[in-house]
């Protein structure tokens, strides 16, 4: 007997039996498996396309938006299947496409993909990951509704609600973005995950197989059972059957949670790092939240994620509009809280919409345009008309609609009208306060902002049966932010593809700072600390005062090269506020390589800064990812490099990699040395610097430790690796005074197919 008559006896006697755990454990095992692959697949190319990006935080966020309208793509597929093929006929039509897909595999970037262009990369990106996983991912991305649809044709005796195999669904899903920064990454690299995953497609293309012709036997009577029963079952009901409100609800109670992921996120990796780590836990919470209440008896209680939730709210606008460390820990603590109620609650109040199996794909679906829409809003439509991230405090306000009660009933008349007294009294007063701060009748204190997130905070928990009274005054505790002066508002914002920046002066008015996310870039003192005279010549501060370690450095390769004749030609990866171009001298080549557009417009402009305009203002400055840039400089360019990209809250891992760093050295001079800025609040960079440099033959690393007094934003204490391959270089940067002894590591050295984003962390904080 060959393979395929034991494949369809096998296939008879799972469809014989109504009540077979084999039947489901085929059903469970196909859907769990696809998920697997599903969301295995997300970060593995994001990160693939990460370095092209500059470890820009948006690339997650344009990537979960992309594969969120390729998943809308699949569920459309997936219904026009189930609604329009013959049983029969469906299984054979979707394993022809899962095998033109196998012919796109191993994932991967395309080889002759162009550069992306300088400034926002939105549309590039998109394409890349069309052309690079597009098909396969639209693939695997139609199984879960697919399944779920034969499952209830399959004749077995729970298929009059297959909803509960969304747990085997999201339960595979959870566990893909669980294992891939746990185990796969640091475990293995980009060319062996993809291996792996075109192994597991083809071991999915088995598995539908088997669920497809289970099926295709139970619809035909094969198998023995009421086929005309099983019919009625799984006929569309008529569209009337389903109300447009009641469908406007699935998209928007899926469209308010899936925005809060992708703005949750951008929030977290924009502040601490953009790597698949991070990308991945909000992810993970977001689909755990379905696992949790997406059931009969749902794990937690309903009553209770309704109680914390304003208060949540309240939480986390008071923690954003408080500045320094102790602000931003408040709002990472109480947004990821507010991230994970809100989340809940609304896909709480799905499942309590959720309709008969007849009409389990359309709800599927709309559920995926709901989250396509909410994915398109946070990743691709705020970064154009919100300064800063502001989509991810607006969200949280929006998820208190997702509440029972807000969507479902009617106004009532009074409540409708309490709201809006509350909504209109309350902007009065703060606009009001707001206009007398700024005109200066009152002190810009912390006192009114307090007063007001507290007031109304308190007034949302205690409003807990009037859901219109409730969302007034959570919308009264957003507005607090806007109107009045916060750490989310302060100074001049503007925004581009690779973060927010923000240019300030400080409380004092003695200094303007350039933030990225919570971390400083750059700072010029205006007015002279002991005298009080303003300043007429800018003076470079934070990591970039006189004796740092990067300004030492180039004293030393002035001295060396002054002794050979000639000038010095320095290269600086990262331009900041410009802070280094204070340290050139006239018959020397400085040339600054910069990923952001809207950095250098900040650099340049001379109201903000005033390093550029008078120490170089004709500076060099080349617009682009430093790994694709450098690498069109003739090798031997540079007497001195320094790399200054890691002090950002999002690293550009790429630029840390043996690949990367071997680059680096063969653009120096024989006698040439790079010095590589690795301060960073969040990750141990400097074992990971040197277990690279040492993977380099020939390279020389020398850790500089900066012990200089901390005054404030004056002079901030930095660490730097320098490398070269001259001994004689290597000696001189010894004998500076910051010199410190680099500790022996096992750690393995980063590569542009393996990083370990989370030991970093690990090490840091230990």
């Amino acid at each position: 007997m060959d393979a395929a008559a034991v494949g369809q006896r096998l296939a008879e006697r799972l469809a014989a039996s109504r009540d077979s755990k084999a039947q489901l454990l085929l059903f469970a095992g196909t859907l769990f498996l696809s998920a697997l692959l599903l969301f295995s697949v997300q970060p593995m190319f994001a990160r693939m396309v990460l370095p092209r990006l500059g470890g820009s935080p948006s690339v997650w966020a344009v990537s979960m938006c992309f594969f969120q309208a390729a998943l809308l793509a699949g569920y459309c597929y997936a219904h026009l299947l189930n609604r329009h093929a013959p049983a029969k006929a469906a299984p054979l039509i979707h394993l022809t496409l899962m095998g033109v897909a196998l012919a796109a595999l191993p994932i991967g970037l395309p080889s002759d993909w162009p550069e992306p262009p300088a400034g926002d990369a939105y549309l590039w990106l998109i394409g890349t990951l069309a052309v690079g996983v597009g098909l396969p991912f639209f693939a695997v991305a139609a199984n879960a509704p697919l399944i779920q649809s034969w499952f209830s044709r399959s004749g077995h005796a729970q298929a009059k609600d297959p909803y509960f195999l969304y747990g085997a669904s999201n339960l595979g899903s959870l566990i893909a973005l669980v294992s891939y920064p746990l185990l796969l990454e640091p475990m293995s690299g980009l060319g062996q995950q993809a291996a792996l995953w075109t192994a597991g497609f083809v071991a999915l293309g088995f598995g539908l197989a088997a669920c497809g012709l289970v099926m295709a036997l139970n619809v035909g009577g094969t198998a023995g059972t009421d086929t005309a029963a099983n019919l009625r079952v799984t006929e569309a009901a008529p569209a009337a059957g389903i109300s447009w409100s009641a469908r406007l609800k699935w998209i928007w109670l899926a469209a308010v949670p899936s925005g809060l992921l992708v703005a949750f996120s951008s929030y977290v990796t924009t502040d601490i790092a953009s790597a698949p780590f991070l990308w991945v836990m909000p992810l993970g919470v977001f689909l755990a939240t379905f696992v949790l209440v997406f059931t009969e008896r749902p794990l937690l209680s309903q009553r209770f994620l309704l109680m914390v939730q304003p208060a949540l709210v309240a939480g986390l606008m008071l923690g954003l509009a408080t500045p320094g460390a102790k602000g931003w820990t408040m709002a990472l603590v109480a947004g990821c809280g507010a991230f994970v109620v809100t989340t809940l609650v609304a896909h709480r109040e799905l499942y309590e919409q959720r309709p008969a199996p007849e009409h389990l794909t359309e709800f599927y679906l709309l559920m995926s345009l709901g989250g396509v829409l909410g994915g398109i809003f946070a990743a691709l439509v705020a970064p154009q008309i919100f300064p800063t991230i502001w989509e991810f405090p607006l969200l949280v306000v929006l998820g208190m609609t997702c509440r029972p009660g807000i969507l479902s009933a009617r106004p009532d008349r009074d409540a409708l009208r309490d709201a809006l007294t509350i909504l209109a009294i309350g902007i009065g007063a703060l606009a009001a306060i707001a206009f007398a701060m700024r005109a200066g009748l009152m002190p810009a204190t912390t006192l009114p902002r307090l007063l007001f997130i507290g007031g109304f905070g308190v007034l949302a928990m205690l409003a807990a049966r009037q859901p219109l009274r409730q969302l007034a005054a959570a919308t009264m505790v957003g507005a607090t932010i806007v109107l009045l002066p916060s750490a989310f508002n302060v100074g001049n914002a503007e925004r581009s593809f690779f973060g927010v920046h923000r240019v300030t002066l400080t409380p004092d008015r003695e200094m303007r700072i350039l933030m990225h996310g919570t971390t400083i870039h750059g700072a010029e003192r205006l007015v002279d600390a002991a005298t009080g005279a303003r300043l007429t010549t800018p003076q470079p501060a934070t990591y970039y005062h006189a004796g740092s370690p990067m300004a030492r450095g180039v004293e030393v390769q002035r001295a060396i090269k002054g002794a050979a004749g000639g000038g010095l030609n320095v290269g600086i990866v990262g331009l900041g506020a410009g802070s280094m171009a204070c340290y050139s001298r006239t018959g020397e080549a400085w040339r600054y390589y910069e990923i952001d557009p809207v950095v250098i417009r900040i650099a340049q402009d001379a109201s903000k800064f005033t390093f550029l305009s008078r120490c170089a203002p004709r500076a060099d400055i080349v617009v682009g990812d430093a790994r694709l840039t450098l690498a069109k400089e003739p090798a031997g360019r540079f007497d001195y490099l320094v790399i200054d990209a890691f002090s950002s809250d999002a690293v550009p891992v790429h630029l840390l990699t043996v690949e990367a760093v071997a680059l680096y050295l063969d653009k120096l001079a024989p006698e040439g040395l790079l010095a590589m800025h690795l301060s960073n609040r969040h990750l141990d960079l400097v074992s990971v610097a040197a277990a690279v440099a040492r993977a380099i033959p020939g390279a020389i690393p020398v850790l500089a430790d900066d012990r200089t007094p901390d005054r404030g934003l004056d002079t901030a204490q930095s660490h730097v690796l320098y490398v070269t391959r001259s001994a004689k270089v290597a000696e001189a940067v010894r004998a500076l005074p910051f010199h410190a002894e680099l500790a022996a590591t096992a750690i393995r050295p980063w590569t542009d197919d393996y990083s370990d984003i989370l030991s970093a962390m690990w090490r840091k904080r230990h």
